[in-house]
């Protein structure tokens, strides 16, 4: 029997995999939604370690676009900070029904609102040779920024789970206005889709005030979670983030 609702397309971020939707996975799952979590190209487990070398952030909105496309009907995208730019673009590509964001990070023309979002990109540029490189995860500010409201073991495990991310991508999308060819923009206009973006008040790394900015580039909705940081796939607070997302797909037509 085909199902009645729509296919959720879940999109990591930088230095992860699909893992880290296994709680959100399943909260869809309840609710009757088919859910595909992909890991991006040179993020698989059997992957080599410098297999993501040289993407673009074009190559993985390209990779998602592809695999919205072949599910039939225009499925849901949502993602999670980096993956939720790759969202972004990938529904400017390929077939969607609507986009969810969790934490993203911006397309091109937005520019960081926070000293951490400035320190990160300039800091990209002191690194050197980038652009044909892999650059692994700093398990010190992962645990400082993004991981910081989960348990120590819950810590250690995303941690360990790592893995090194296309040195190319991260300056696409950091270093925005450097980038010639302007990889992340999203060309004229909104979203052609409906939009949430959601956010936590205690994200250092994409923080609300670059959220609104999302949200009012793509015409979209907004929701702000006051104790949240981060990690919003799996924090403590998850279920009411997943609670949000359905009860705002449920409103959504066509």
């Amino acid at each position: 029997m085909k199902p009645t609702k729509p296919t959720v397309v879940m999109v990591h971020g930088a230095f992860c995999g699909g893992w880290i939707f296994d709680d959100l996975r399943g909260a869809f799952e309840a609710a009757g939604y088919p859910v595909l979590t992909p890991d991006l190209r040179g993020h698989g487990r059997g992957d080599p370690m410098g297999a993501a070398a040289g993407v673009s952030m074009s190559d993985y909105a390209g990779d998602i676009a592809k695999l919205c496309a072949a599910q039939g009907d225009p499925p849901i995208l949502l993602g999670h900070s980096m993956g939720g730019l790759v969202a972004q673009m990938a529904a400017r590509r390929g077939p969607a029904r609507a986009v969810v964001l969790l934490g993203s990070s911006p397309p091109w023309g937005i520019s960081g609102s926070s000293v951490e979002e400035t320190v990160t990109a300039f800091g990209v540029q002191m690194l050197g040779g980038l652009w044909a490189q892999t650059t692994s995860a700093d398990p010190t500010l992962m645990r400082t920024y993004s991981l910081d409201r989960l348990d120590k073991a819950a810590r250690d495990e995303a941690v360990a789970r790592m893995r090194p991310e296309s040195g190319r991508a991260v300056w696409e999308t950091l270093s925005w206005w450097l980038d010639p060819y302007m990889t992340t923009s999203l060309g004229p206009g909104p979203l052609t889709q409906p939009s949430l973006v959601m956010v936590g008040a205690r994200d250092a790394v994409h923080p609300p005030a670059t959220a609104r900015q999302i949200a009012e580039r793509l015409g979209g909705d907004y929701r702000e979670w006051p104790q949240m940081s981060h990690w919003l796939p799996s924090e403590p607070g998850w279920e009411a983030v997943a609670e949000a997302a359905l009860d705002w797909l449920d409103g959504v037509k066509g």
